[in-house]
């Protein structure tokens, strides 16, 4: 084994590992709502499952857009932490309550209108009895998940992981029980299928909020924040900063996320059973997808701290040590995946035509893992280093340009269903995750021709993990 791979192991590896793997866990937390939901209802009935992944495609396309615009107070914390402003810090979190809550509103706005026109988007009519309550929960929702995203991402931005970790679990779990008793009707609760699915994950999502608000407000590991965000002014420079770096990655992140929910629509003219096998094998698909994403968003933070110390050379090895990491996540779960894809399916659904297209759909779902990793990675990276306009475009060339339409050839015009529709995303990824990386390859180009190459492959030398480590710890104290 190799004194260079020992080091990176030691500098680089592992402290990703560490980050990561509690945000991972959190991200798997995000998703198993949607995943109990989909799970249990599918056991309840099919149109419930339909109607479940019509309502999910769009609300998921919002939240996710939300979630990316609360990412930009992730290097504003960062580099808060790394130079131990704590009340910057501080204000910086009561700033993006302020830009997230109006965010929030903005969203229910437009999911109103939406609302306003279900029965004019082409789904069969038995869905729609379903579809309108179930979407309506899911809406009064979204503030309550807007300031989740700001507590959340300012604990991960300070490397406090586990906090996140631990209040998604406990939502999820609770989210899990009162499905049982609402979708059931279990133990004397009424019986409302995908209505009691709604209403359990409005309850949960209001928990894990007041739960890490008083974390934040009593707890003694973030009392250093707190006179920041009490008595700092919250300037008009904060909340401009917020918005140029939140905007340009909630429109990447949305713009991805709508070529799978405008996908959901398209397959959603194909009849009950290809959407109800889309949103199975789209449950499937985000579940890995908040894998990758847990150790992106660990890249990203390991970068932004690199970057806000100018070494450039722990910039570029921490993203590439992150990738070769992300290449390893993707052949573990695609391998899981593959294996039990006749279970994963039957436990979503009793019905063999579902489980049936399902076992198509997984094939196109294993052949876009690859670049799903590589343009998490990369994606993430930029982020960190503060480079986020050009991810809009690519994103709109990748999902906009590739993707969608070539969905709708294979799928509507050409007659290849559900299968044809699905085709279209390993296009969509792969591209964007080599446009993500042509991205970052050029700046950190730029990087090592404006300081000079010697002291660009030189900066690692002021790098001690052991210190970090050090410094790390004493947000504790």
């Amino acid at each position: 084994m190799s004194y260079s791979f020992l080091k990176n192991y030691s500098n680089h590896y592992l402290p990703l590992i560490k980050l990561g793997l509690p945000i991972i866990v959190g991200q798997i937390g995000t998703i198993v709502l949607s995943f109990a939901d989909t799970l249990m209802v599918g056991h309840h009935t099919t149109p419930e499952l339909a109607a479940a992944a019509f309502v999910s495609g769009i609300i998921n396309l919002f939240i996710i857009f939300g979630q990316g615009y609360s990412y930009g107070l992730s290097p504003i914390i960062g580099e808060c932490f790394g130079a131990r402003k704590y009340r910057e810090a501080g204000a910086s979190l009561r700033g993006s309550i302020v830009v997230n809550s109006l965010m929030g509103g903005g969203i229910v706005f437009f999911l109103m209108l939406i609302y306003a026109n279900l029965g004019h988007m082409g789904q069969p009519d038995e869905l729609m009895k379903y579809i309108g309550p179930f979407f309506l929960l899911q809406v009064i929702s979204i503030p309550f998940v807007m300031l989740f995203f700001s507590f959340k991402q300012f604990a991960d931005s300070i490397t406090d992981t586990k906090i996140s970790m631990w209040i998604l679990l406990g939502g999820n779990l609770f989210n899990i029980v009162s499905n049982y008793f609402l979708i059931y009707g279990n133990f004397g609760a009424p019986e409302l299928g995908l209505l009691g699915a709604g209403i359990s994950t409005l309850v949960a999502r209001i928990l894990m909020l007041v739960i890490f608000a008083l974390i934040f407000l009593k707890s003694k590991r973030y009392v250093r924040y707190l006179p920041g965000f009490y008595f700092e002014k919250v300037t008009h420079e904060l909340l401009h900063k917020l918005n140029v770096l939140g905007w340009p990655i909630a429109m990447q992140m949305g713009m991805e996320t709508a070529a799978f929910s405008l996908s959901t629509v398209m397959i959603g003219w194909l009849g009950t059973v290809s959407l109800a096998a889309h949103q199975v094998t789209l449950t499937i698909s985000q579940i890995c997808y908040m894998i990758y994403y847990g150790l992106g968003t660990a890249i990203s933070v390991r970068v932004s701290y690199f970057k806000g110390m100018n070494d450039y050379k722990n910039v570029r090895d921490s993203t590439y040590c992150g990738f070769r990491l992300m290449m390893c996540l993707v052949v573990i779960t695609s391998t899981i995946v593959i294996v039990f894809s006749h279970q994963l399916a039957a436990l979503f659904t009793t019905s063999e035509d579902v489980q049936q297209m399902i076992g198509l759909l997984i094939y196109p779902l294993l052949i876009y893992q690859f670049g799903d990793g590589l343009q998490i990675t990369f994606a993430n990276a930029l982020r960190g280093i503060s480079v986020v306009k050009p991810m809009m475009y690519i994103a709109f060339v990748s999902y906009f340009l590739v993707s969608l339409p070539l969905g709708y050839f294979l799928g509507i015009v050409l007659h290849w269903g559900t299968l044809g529709v699905w085709m279209a995303f390993p296009f969509g990824l792969t591209t964007a995750g080599l446009l993500y990386y042509k991205a970052f390859h050029h700046y950190m180009h730029e990087q090592a021709q404006s300081v000079g190459r010697s002291n660009y492959h030189e900066s690692g030398s002021i790098y001690d993990e052991g210190k970090v480590r050090k410094f790390v710890h004493t947000r504790n104290v």
